[in-house]
């Protein structure tokens, strides 16, 4: 009895002076971290901003094996964290900016001068990241994803308006990008010089939360 009480002891004084064992908390293994996959989590509240990756272009063009069509090699979005829960799980963010510097934009289409300005409508938009990658971004409940491309054209400047209900997307920890392509737009007005559909594709890297790079888990 004396020696089945001595471990009784020994067990009880080990588990008060060895670390618990537990699974990681959410605050270590959420969905979006920094420094590494895996690593700190991104707070709720923080500001998520990318560029287009380098040497690459955002594109808006006619068809989705075409040529025909904008292209922009500077365009940036800026969004906040609104929820980072545990992995396996789905973080959200806000939207709040999705730029293009009309500058650095092109078109190659008939009857089209060249671009003034590109504008992303009814922002923010809601985007979701799942631990798969899996990156999509939606609009408030009875609005749409809408941009409006203001065109200088032989005929004057025109207005072309497009929408899609959604876009999907895909987010790589290779290097911190993500990226969307042919993504279907539809033209909601506009004369016949804007092209009917758009398909949208670009690549932004890498996505930081200030200087830290951000990973998905």
């Amino acid at each position: 009895m004396r020696t089945r009480s001595l471990l009784a002891v020994a067990g009880a004084v080990a588990a008060l002076t060895l670390p618990a064992v537990t699974p990681a908390s959410a605050a270590d293994n959420a969905v979006l971290t920094t420094g590494s996959a895996g690593g700190t989590a991104v707070a709720v509240g923080d500001v998520l901003t990318a560029p287009l990756a380098d040497g690459t272009a955002a594109t808006l063009y006619s068809s989705a094996t075409g040529t025909s069509g904008i292209s922009c090699t500077s365009s940036q979005f800026t969004a906040t964290v609104t929820d980072n829960p545990a992995t396996p799980g789905t973080a959200t963010e806000s939207l709040d900016a999705h730029t293009f510097d009309s500058g650095s934009c092109s078109a190659n289409v008939i009857g089209v001068l060249g671009v003034t300005s590109i504008t992303v409508n009814n922002l923010p938009y809601t985007t979701s990241v799942s631990s798969d990658g899996t990156v999509t971004v939606t609009a408030a409940s009875g609005s749409a994803v809408q941009t409006t491309v203001v065109l200088r054209t032989l005929l004057g400047s025109i207005n072309c308006v497009y929408q899609t209900p959604s876009l999907v997307g895909t987010a790589s920890n290779d290097d911190n990008s993500i990226t969307f392509t042919n993504q279907q737009f539809t033209r909601t007005s506009g004369s016949s010089l804007c092209f009917a559909n758009g398909y949208f594709t670009a690549k932004y890297a890498p996505v930081t939360d200030g200087d830290a790079l951000v990973y998905v888990n």
